[in-house]
Parts: C-alpha cells; sequence; structure tokens
C-alpha cells in the first residue's frame, strides 16, 4: 500500500477535529505529523509487554527522528493494569523526567494503553498532547477513536475517567501481522456492532466475506477497520460527550461490563465480552417485539461465524442483573438499554422489565 493508497477519517468536532491516518508504513507519516506540532522535546512513550517488545524501539526511533526524546513505560499487559495505582507511577516517572504541559504522550498498544496513557495525557498538568497508536484491531475500530479516556475502580470499569481528543490516530496495518487469533476476535465483537447499530450494508458484507474478514485480507482488512472508524466518528462527531446519539455505540456493552467484572476481567477480553453481551441485546430486543426470531439469528450466527463466545461461564443472573446497577450509563436506578430496532438501527429504552432482562442474562450463560 503506498502514501496515495491510505485511507483518512476525519473526526469532526471543531477545534478539536483531527484525523485517523490508515495504512501500512506510517512512520513516515508520523514524524512528518510530530515535527509538524509545537511539542516538547519531552516525550512519553506507553506501551504494554506485548506490544513492546515487538514495537517498542522501532517506534521510539520514530519519535526520535522527528525530533523527540522519549521515555518509554512499559506497563503489565491486561486490564488490571488500568488503575490509579499504575497511572500514579507513571506520573512519577514523568515529572521525574522532566515533562511539561506540552509534552507528548503516545500510546502504542491495545484498548488498556490507549485508555491509560490518554487518562495520564488528560490529567497531567490539567492535560498534554496525546497521540494514539493502537496495535490491536480492538482498539484500532474502538477505544483509540473518540476521546473516551479512563482507568478501572474495584467496583467497575471506567468509572474514572474524562472525554479528551486525541492529536491523531495513526492505524498501522503492519502491527497487525502479530495480532494472535484470538485478539482478531475481540476486534470483530467491536466491528460486528457497528453494522448492527448503524450500516446494514456494512453488516451483510460481513456476512458474505467472514473468511476473509478472519483472515484480515488486506481489502477486507482496510474497509472494515474504515468503515468502523468512519461510523464511530459520524457518532462521536454529533455527540461527543455521549448526551444523546453516542449511546448507541454502547449495544451489547451493558451486559459486556458485568461479564468482564464477575470473571475479574480475566476469562473474557473485551471484544469477547461484547459479543455475548450483544446476543444478550438481541435477545431483549426480540422479547420487546423490536426485532423478530430472523433478525436475532443472523446476529448470533455471524457472531459464531467469527470465532466469537456467544454464552458467558462463571456468571449467574443475580450477580450480573446487578452489576448493571454500578455500570456508568446507569442514572438514578435507571438502566438506558439500547437495543435493536432491525439491523442498522437502534432504539434506547430505560423501562426494560427486570423478568425480561433476567430471561436474556439466563440465555447468554453456559
Amino acid at each position: 500500500m503506498n502514501k496515495e493508497d491510505r485511507r483518512i477519517v476525519r473526526v469532526e468536532l471543531g477545534p478539536q477535529s483531527y484525523d485517523i491516518v490508515i495504512g501500512h508504513e506510517l512512520g513516515a507519516s508520523l514524524i512528518d505529523f510530530v515535527r509538524g506540532r509545537r511539542y516538547s522535546r519531552q516525550a512519553l512513550l506507553v506501551t504494554d509487554s506485548n506490544v513492546g517488545p515487538l514495537y517498542g524501539e522501532q517506534v521510539a526511533a520514530l519519535l526520535a527522528e522527528a525530533g523527540l526524546h522519549p521515555v518509554v513505560y512499559a506497563i503489565p499487559a491486561g486490564e488490571s493494569s488500568k488503575t490509579l495505582a499504575i497511572a500514579e507511577k507513571i506520573y512519577t516517572c514523568i515529572i521525574e523526567h522532566g515533562l511539561d504541559r506540552k509534552s507528548p504522550v503516545f500510546a502504542l498498544g491495545g484498548g488498556v494503553v490507549g485508555d491509560l496513557a490518554g487518562f495520564v495525557a488528560s490529567t497531567y498538568m490539567r492535560g498534554v498532547p496525546f497521540v494514539q497508536l493502537p496495535a490491536s484491531l480492538l482498539a484500532q475500530v474502538d477505544s483509540s477513536v473518540g476521546g473516551k479516556v479512563a482507568v478501572d475502580h474495584a467496583l467497575g470499569k471506567n468509572l474514572i475517567g474524562s472525554f479528551y481528543q486525541p492529536d491523531a490516530v495513526f492505524i498501522d496495518l503492519d502491527f497487525m501481522k502479530t495480532l494472535p487469533k484470538r485478539e482478531i476476535a475481540t476486534g470483530l465483537g467491536e466491528i460486528v456492532k457497528y453494522g448492527i447499530i448503524y450500516d446494514a450494508l456494512f453488516f451483510g458484507f460481513l456476512e458474505q466475506h467472514p473468511d476473509d474478514v478472519l483472515a484480515l485480507a488486506p481489502e477486507a482488512a482496510v474497509h472494515m477497520i474504515a468503515r468502523s472508524c468512519e461510523i464511530k466518528a459520524a457518532v462521536v462527531s454529533k455527540d461527543e460527550k455521549e448526551a444523546g446519539q453516542r449511546r448507541i455505540l454502547n449495544f451489547g456493552h451493558t451486559m459486556a461490563h458485568t461479564i468482564e467484572q464477575e470473571t475479574g476481567y480475566v476469562r473474557y477480553n473485551h471484544g469477547e465480552a461484547v459479543a455475548i453481551g450483544m446476543v444478550g441485546a438481541a435477545d431483549i430486543s426480540r422479547r420487546l417485539g423490536l426485532i423478530d426470531a430472523e433478525t436475532q439469528g443472523r446476529v448470533v450466527a455471524l457472531i459464531q461465524h467469527l470465532g466469537l463466545p456467544t454464552k458467558a461461564e462463571g456468571c449467574t443472573v443475580d450477580a450480573m442483573y446487578a452489576g448493571i446497577f454500578h455500570d456508568k450509563k446507569t442514572v438514578n436506578g435507571t438502566v438506558h438499554w439500547v437495543l435493536m430496532d432491525g439491523i442498522g438501527r437502534t432504539v434506547v429504552k430505560n423501562d426494560v422489565p427486570e423478568d425480561i432482562v433476567r430471561a436474556a442474562m439466563a440465555g447468554v450463560l453456559a
């Protein structure tokens, strides 16, 4: 893929607008971008114990070529690192290295790295520049786009955070060469979501080309990553801080977050939990008469075809039901369920009966 083949998706947010650059061999583009900004020379590169050994030195060298002096901080891979305790260790590191309010923070890794590094960037000196370099399919199509940054609390996921937009997102498809199959599947969970909530044609593309999608065939990979980013960018541009339409991006997440929490964030990764949550949300949608059994079946069939789970182990209905009231989308004890009104269409309901919710939860338990 040459420079002309690269895809650029613009996230329109007024003065905070930025580009998502998608393509292969984006090193030169990253160098040009950094040289064009008025950053301080001291910089922070946050990565993790999985991605750092593969790409950390390479990216640090690019930043150095662009004129920066990057401090590399690698966290242990996994959701358990997304905490205030780890954030405090990073603050200590960058204070000791003299980073100032124009020092950029770069996030090289998956969603955990992006969320944590973004949270640090949003709070250090009341906000320093932030650039996303997502290295997992999930981060490329979900957490790196839209400006949500956060850390977890023992009582719930992403409860401590803010909305903080990056200066840019560089999605280098070469990073995907080393992705394990499970990491590909977890990204596909969020990609399927975009078809369900926004674009029936895109959902059909995933149904018709499952082998190319699973193999990350070049054309399929570029299309599904770019289309996912376009959909999220369109939603975020209309509703940056989740006052209304942006809620649709949470389809499947209400159950997913309870599954992740109840299984200690170790049994299921995020995309797997979202897949199960989408099966549950589709079930609620059918029970309420919003969709028919055939539409529900298409959702379940695609999720299964892409190698994602549809059932959760290690959970109970009682604990899952209690857990949804700790979700950050629950207001005054009212759960706002994002549900299907067809493929490509959603509706938000805050009056779903408890018996329907419990029945759907029982349906997704192994």
